[in-house]
Parts: structure tokens; C-alpha cells; sequence
């Protein structure tokens, strides 16, 4: 464990950044022949997703030319979240468009597994469409240790996340899902991996030939799957992490919160079984209790909380 731990404190001083470390006009330079796609996962972000876009295409495609291709995936909207973002200027793609012959799956892994699939950049940026302001840093920074070194395959976005609540503010309550769940379980499983900040964070960019040779839980899973099999894959000196500062995105409900937990926990228990430690449950299902509208009893909720995976894009390209 001391051998770890020394590891991980090498790695931090290592291959932690800021964002400010990584100007977009040194990029631009080192980007060569390099191709650059962005992809932005959305399921009902019509009020925020417009003007994500609008700063990609204005700052990083029209202003400085390092982004090459944008893509909003619509991941089964039903408000307008497609007709804004292409008013924007994005190019979207509906999820259950994308490699129809596979059979249909749901989740937020599954609308970047596609649009990994729809966009064909060297470089692929994923960035959660849900951010209220996202400065151009948010790309630059996850593409800076990319361009720059060679040797990195994976970059993870970190920030400071404020909770608001109830008229109360904590500006770092953020993140309750990392800290009660995914941090102990890799500082438990895979203490290499207990220097990142915020595992969970869905601002994250790597190199095709990486992300298409790992498979994507179609969950909530998504970001510690990732994170655990690219480590198995190419090793910690290949991850980095940035800090892009501050994020700010709307919370979601305590029921919500424990649905997308137990996704978590069964996507690293499926990894623990890989390795021979443990068995995954065949049919996971998740009960949870609300307030009755009738009384003191309440209400039973039962969620499905399987996760499962699609293969590396890689073997899918193989086989068609």
C-alpha cells in the first residue's frame, strides 16, 4: 500500500494540469495533422445546449481551427433539444440512428458510444450537454495533454462543484455520487486510480484508437467503466487529469442519485467478477420507497438497474 500510495502521489505531480496550461493557440500549432471531434451527449438540454455549441463552432472552429468536427447526440429527447442544437450550428445525430442493426440500448454511455461511432476525429472530447456556461477552456484544457504529449491516451476533466440548496450554497458539496460511492470503491479496488478528483466527470477526451478498443456501459456506469478498463489497458502514465475550474449544471433528486449509485457499483462489481473476485447479481433491481399522496404508507418504486455494455467499437468495425 506504501508502494501505491507513492505511485499515486507521482502521478498526481505528474499528469495533473490546469487548464490555463494549455493556450489554444499553442495547440492549434501542435495539432498538425491531428483531427479534433467534439461530441455532446443530450437528453432534454434545450435550455443549455445552444450555447455550448455556439461557443465550440465561434471560438474553436471559426476563431482558432481546433476542432474539426461537433456532434450532439439526441439521446431520446422530448423537448427541443435537437432543433436548438442544430439552429446552433451542431450536426445531431439521433441515437437509435446510429448502427441500426444493433439491437436498441438506453443511456447516457450508449449516446456516446454513438457518437463516438458517427464522428471520425483522431482526437474525441465528450462534454455533458447540461453545463450552465462552458468557457472554451472546458475543450482546450482535455485536449492539451493530448496534443502536447504523445504518451497520454486519456484525459479527465476535475472542477469545483457548488451545491445549492434550499437557498444555501456549498461552494465544493458537489459530486455527492463520487464521494459516497465511486471514490471508496477505487480506493478500495484500484488504488491506482484514487488520485483523480472526480472520476464521475463527464468532461473527457482520449484517442480513438484507445476509446474504441474498450467497451462503454450504456449507463450511468460509463465513467468509472471507462476509467478501470483504460487503466487495464494502457497503464496510469497514459491518464491525466485538468482542472477546468468551475462547473455548474443542475442537481438531480436523492432517488435519482441512488439509481445512478447502484449503476455504478454493479458496473465496477461486473469488473471485480472479470477478475475472478465476487459474482455479479443476474437480474439487479433497486427498490426505492416515495412519500404516498394516500397517507402515511408509501409508494414502491422497482427499478431494472442492469448495465449493459457495448463491445469495442473497434471489434463491431472489424465485423461489419
Amino acid at each position: 500500500m506504501r508502494q501505491m500510495s507513492a505511485e499515486v502521489h507521482d502521478w498526481l505531480a505528474g499528469r495533473s494540469s490546469s487548464a490555463d496550461d494549455w493556450p489554444v493557440e499553442a495547440l492549434v500549432a501542435a495539432k498538425g495533422d491531428a483531427s479534433v471531434s467534439v461530441v455532446l451527449p443530450a437528453h432534454n438540454e434545450a435550455a443549455t445546449v445552444g450555447v455550448i455549441v455556439e461557443m465550440i463552432r465561434e471560438t474553436l472552429m471559426r476563431r482558432h481551427s481546433l476542432v474539426d468536427e461537433l456532434v450532439v447526440v439526441d439521446s431520446c429527447s422530448t423537448d427541443a433539444t435537437a432543433e436548438v442544437a442544430r439552429a446552433a450550428g451542431a450536426r445531431v445525430v439521433h441515437q437509435h440512428e446510429v448502427l441500426t442493426h444493433l439491437p436498441t440500448l438506453m443511456g447516457k454511455g450508449e449516446a456516446l458510444w454513438k457518437g463516438m461511432s458517427a464522428t471520425s476525429g483522431d482526437v474525441v472530447a465528450f462534454i455533458d450537454a447540461d453545463l450552465i456556461g462552458c468557457p472554451p477552456t472546458f475543450i482546450t484544457g482535455l485536449l492539451g495533454p493530448l496534443l502536447m504529449n504523445p504518451k497520454i491516451a486519456y484525459v479527465k476533466g476535475f472542477y469545483r462543484r457548488a451545491l445549492v440548496h434550499e437557498g444555501r450554497t456549498e461552494p465544493d458539496g458537489g459530486g455527492r455520487v463520487t464521494e459516497l460511492v465511486a471514490r471508496p470503491l477505487l480506493n478500495l479496488y484500484w488504488p491506482q486510480l484514487a488520485g483523480f478528483v472526480q472520476p464521475l466527470a463527464g468532461e473527457y477526451a482520449g484517442r480513438r484508437e484507445v476509446l474504441e478498443a474498450v467497451p462503454f456501459v450504456a449507463h450511468y456506469g460509463i465513467e468509472i467503466g471507462l476509467l478501470i478498463d483504460l487503466l487495464e489497458l494502457v497503464g496510469l502514465d497514459a491518464l491525466a487529469q485538468v482542472d477546468l475550474g468551475y462547473r455548474q449544471h443542475r442537481h438531480q433528486s436523492n432517488e435519482a442519485l441512488a439509481r445512478m449509485s447502484a449503476q455504478i457499483m454493479l458496473t465496477a462489481f461486473t469488473r471485480l467478477a472479470r477478475q475472478g473476485i465476487g459474482e455479479v447479481p443476474d437480474s439487479p433491481l433497486l427498490m426505492q420507497f416515495r412519500q404516498s399522496a394516500h397517507g402515511a404508507l408509501r409508494d414502491v418504486v422497482t427499478t431494472e438497474i442492469g448495465v449493459p455494455e457495448r463491445p469495442p467499437l473497434a471489434k463491431v468495425r472489424a465485423f461489419q
